[in-house]
């Protein structure tokens, strides 16, 4: 099932085939070890520009699961580790065929309790919290939970639902992500669980 951007529903899609050219945009892998597949512009359609979809399928005759990324220009791209590409006998710009299918549904944002209440208490903070995408409520939360002290805590909470009341999509200046995980996990590895 994948939700469809202009009605709001749900709908079931199928599983796609196509072939695309691997791409790999460091050769020497000085900049970690992926490589990405393009989507052809008929297939992408069918999944949210949104954010990462998972997706498993078949990448020449090997089995994955993987995310699936926009690409930010309305299409999306298949990240393909170095191992994938060794066990599906690819290096850069050979041909793949694939085939795949979404799973799942995107991940669920684990919230605070302290900012559910804030949320509860503030109806537009929380009628947007609801519109906002999966990646931009992590985003929210970390910034929250990566406050040390616990009257900052408190004030970014305050200062959250401000902004989302007010409109704001995504929390201004953090870096989210890249910053928590640059110096403890591989290109390799996904992040899966926020810190308590």
């Amino acid at each position: 099932m994948i939700k469809n951007e202009t009605t709001g529903k749900r709908r079931n899609i199928p599983t796609i085939r196509f072939k695309a050219v691997l791409y790999t945009p460091d050769a020497t892998g000085k900049n970690g070890s992926w490589s990405f597949l393009s989507l052809p512009k008929n297939e992408s359609k069918h999944f949210s520009s949104q954010g990462p979809t998972m997706v498993e399928g078949i990448l020449n005759s090997f089995p994955f699961r993987t995310a699936l990324e926009p690409d930010g220009k309305g299409g999306h791209r298949l990240k393909v580790s170095k191992a994938l590409c060794d066990a599906a006998d690819l290096v850069d710009h050979d041909t793949a065929s694939v085939e795949m299918t979404r799973v799942g549904d995107e991940p669920k944002i684990r919230v605070p309790e302290d900012l559910e209440k804030a949320l509860e208490a503030s109806p537009p903070a929380r009628e947007a919290w609801s519109d906002i995408t999966p990646m931009a409520r992590r985003d929210w939360v970390l910034w929250i939970t990566t406050a040390r002290q616990s009257e900052t805590r408190s004030n970014r909470i305050e200062k959250a639902c401000d902004m989302l009341a007010s409109g704001k999509r995504r929390v201004c200046c953090f870096p989210g992500l890249n910053w928590m995980t640059k110096d403890h996990v591989t290109p390799e590895e996904t992040w899966s669980t926020l810190p308590k």
